[in-house]
């Protein structure tokens, strides 16, 4: 009854012409893989080409996204949760037009939630959902019990890979754990760190044919971003470095990448009214923990 109420809900809403965000993950499989990197500059880079984008920081305790913009936020999720604030009062307004919500410090863990909590928090969201096309979420590396309940709730996941063997491995133990958890997510591929274009497409297709290969599972490649000094360079500058240099190598493989990812969510077949809400997701598993 719970889901048929909140696809209704869904609907009423999509009736009504309101707008419900498509949430998305950014995860990796270990640390060190440039994922909060990729998530900001994606984030910013879709926020650019005309789409409401609201970047939620979940690695908590870490505030990467605040790092990399070299800004310390007035406000972060903690103030949230321990301060009283409305979530609308924790979203700091970021470079290109893109909304971002800082993970902060001092709250070891955003899955652990009381009941009390998960109730403000849910209600919140659902209220700031409309407001944005996209949420994206930059969780941290690897997988927990909690997190992996999240992960079954979003939209989509996006996963972070190099060429690194350790990173290969873990980037396919993460997709094939996911596979048994939500088989009919979409999850994507992302090579980042690319020393050649060839070394970048034998990383995706040996990830993409063991996937098949064993559990029979279909990933989306979204493409390759090479290695690039810019990055340090904008990482030193507190500067995302699409900012820092639009036309450079990496930069203009994001805005492939991100317009391939674009152009397959225009090509989606399954109709949005047919999916439960990321909030209706989120409500069930929190309520069956």
């Amino acid at each position: 009854m719970a889901d048929q109420a909140e696809l209704l809900r869904l609907k009423i809403r999509q009736h009504q012409g309101l707008n419900v965000a498509k949430t998305v993950a950014v995860i990796s499989g270990k640390g060190g893989v440039g994922k909060s990197n990729f998530s900001l500059n994606f984030s910013i880079l879709l926020s650019k080409l005309g789409k409401r984008v609201l970047l939620f920081d979940m690695d908590i305790g870490m505030g990467n996204i605040d790092i990399l913009l070299g800004n310390g936020s007035e406000r972060t999720i903690v103030d949230f949760f321990q301060n009283g604030y409305s979530m609308k009062e924790v979203i700091t307004n970021g470079p290109a037009g893109l909304s971002y919500i800082s993970g902060g410090t001092g709250l070891t863990n955003l899955f652990s939630m009381s009941s009390r909590q998960f109730e403000r928090f849910t209600n919140e969201f659902a209220n700031i959902q409309g407001e944005y096309d996209y949420v994206i979420f930059d969780l941290g590396a690897g997988i927990s019990q909690e997190s992996n309940k999240f992960l079954m709730c979003v939209d989509e996941i996006i996963t972070i890979t190099t060429p690194e063997p350790t990173s290969i491995m873990d980037a396919y133990s993460i997709i094939k754990f996911l596979h048994f958890q939500c088989e009919d997510t979409p999850i994507f591929l992302v090579c980042n760190r690319t020393a050649r274009e060839k070394q970048g497409n034998a990383t995706i297709n040996k990830i993409q044919s063991t996937l098949q290969r064993f559990i029979g599972k279909e990933i989306i490649p979204l493409g390759l971003l090479p290695d690039s000094k810019i990055v340090s360079k904008a990482v030193i500058r507190h500067t995302p470095f699409y900012i820092l240099n639009p036309n450079a190598d990496i930069s203009l493989a994001l805005y492939q990448l991100t317009s391939n990812y674009l152009t397959h969510a225009y090509e989606e077949t399954e109709p949005v009214l047919m999916k439960q809400s990321f909030i209706g997701k989120l409500k069930n598993y929190f309520i069956g923990r």
